[in-house]
């Protein structure tokens, strides 16, 4: 039996959109824009927590993704910039195989001017039934704390119970107020 780790960090929202759902999270981290810009963007950087890139990136151009984190044998992903607007958006179409069409946001701004950092918003949009989500979540959820695990040189947390204990969280869909 392997161990789990709790999962503390904040908890993405399942919110439902005229063509489908998305999920959204939103972290604050004490570094400047510019170097949470560099750490989800910069092929280097990047694959510190989730992967890397190459090609020549430019809005409507793709580049080849591969992710890192999730062994040897993982394949190269087609990724399409919609946008990008340095250092505040980047949106992106992601090509995975049998799968539909990723479409994800990251938005950052400067957090309060009193504690400084930067707010990170990342959205995931998907076509259809928010019940998708049950995966999807927990492994967003996932490599944002490796995110701020590789911004605050801290340890890199393990899959080992995400999907476990996030799942009925992203699977209940949104929340009802």
């Amino acid at each position: 039996m392997s161990e789990t780790t709790e999962i503390t960090s904040d908890r993405g929202r399942v919110e439902t959109t005229p063509d489908g759902a998305r999920v959204v999270f939103r972290r604050t981290y004490p570094d400047p824009i510019e170097d949470v810009w560099s750490a989800v963007t910069e092929p280097e950087r990047l694959q510190r927590w989730i992967g890397t890139w190459t090609g020549t990136p430019a809005v409507g151009g793709t580049v080849d993704f591969r992710m890192t984190a999730e062994g040897e044998d993982v394949p190269v992903e087609q990724v399409t910039i919609l946008a990008c607007d340095p250092p505040r958006s980047l949106a992106i179409e992601w090509t995975i195989p049998d799968q539909p069409l990723w479409r994800v946001e990251l938005r950052l701004a400067e957090a309060d001017q009193a504690t400084g950092g930067t707010e990170l918003t990342f959205v995931h949009h998907m076509a259809g039934s928010p019940a998708g989500f049950a995966d999807i979540g927990p492994g967003w959820q996932y490599y944002l704390d490796r995110l701020g695990a590789a911004l605050t040189g801290a340890g890199m947390p393990q899959f080992d119970g995400y999907l476990e204990q996030l799942a009925d969280h992203y699977r209940a869909g949104p929340a009802t107020t």
